[in-house]
């Protein structure tokens, strides 16, 4: 799997307020993290994990918890976690030695918009929506012309261009789920081929498009501190994250004891 490292800033000698957090994160957030943590007074280290995971729950579950086993015991106060609930992705990661700082969060989404409040307003107001930001656009076919054109070219080489047509139907059909795309722009850098992007797209496929405006608090509380209740969770040593099923998205459990075998006759 794609992994990517950057940085490893040593922790600033004689500063007490200076905390020394690793950040373990999708990277669709790589440059919204980035850049606000180059804001931040601590220092960090980024661990990266590929964009897709959350398409297969295991896969994430199991390669977020190898990449937080690897930073584990690095003498870090914190291990922070780039990820929402993610299709249960969460479910059943644990703190072992440092504890895991978690936003109370359904998607990545929630981290751009400022809190799962706004996130759930949005969803219940807007049914319908596909989200474009930088990261998704940067690291997955979005829906859209191009998309299209190259699984049309791929289907066509491969079956010939009338069975392309028809997988193409197939394939493409649940774009009909949605009627809109909207992009949310933090304004960090340069926003605009992102936004005309999604509005190209959007106009393809004749959906609306929103633009929203951004909001990085839940992004800078996550790597400054403090972390209200409200909108994070700390996950101790020695819980496991699971799903709540109400508007704290997760919580957390102590770790289920394995059944001892049954002494033999």
């Amino acid at each position: 799997m794609n992994e990517n490292t950057i940085g490893n800033v040593e922790k600033t000698g004689g500063n007490a307020s200076c905390k020394h957090y690793c950040v373990i994160a999708c990277h669709v957030l790589w440059r919204e993290l980035c850049h606000f943590a180059a804001q931040a007074p601590h220092s960090f280290s980024f661990r990266f994990l590929e964009q897709g995971l959350h398409e297969t729950p295991d896969a994430l579950r199991n390669q977020l918890q190898k990449t937080i086993d690897e930073e584990d015991g690095k003498n870090y106060d914190a291990l922070l976690i780039g990820y929402g609930l993610c299709s249960n992705g969460l479910k059943g990661i644990r703190a072992r030695t440092t504890p895991l700082v978690c936003v109370r969060a359904h998607d990545c989404i929630t981290f751009l918009l400022g809190s799962k409040e706004r996130y759930q307003r949005y969803f219940d107001t807007s049914p319908g929506t596909y989200w474009y930001t930088p990261g998704w656009i940067e690291d997955t076919p979005m829906p859209g012309p191009e998309r299209y054109a190259d699984a049309l070219q791929r289907y066509t080489a491969q079956y010939g261009e009338e069975n392309a047509r028809y997988l193409m139907e197939t394939a493409e059909a649940w774009y009909s789920q949605y009627s809109a795309a909207a992009y949310v722009d933090l304004a960090i850098g340069n926003q605009e081929p992102y936004r005309k992007y999604t509005q190209r797209c959007a106009a393809w496929l004749q959906w609306r498009c929103n633009i929203l405006k951004g909001d990085p608090r839940l992004i800078t509380a996550l790597l400054n501190g403090p972390w209200p209740k409200n909108d994070f969770l700390i996950v101790e040593p020695g819980t496991v994250i699971n799903p709540s099923y109400d508007t704290d998205i997760i919580t957390t459990t102590a770790p289920l004891e394995e059944t001892p075998a049954a002494p033999t006759p």
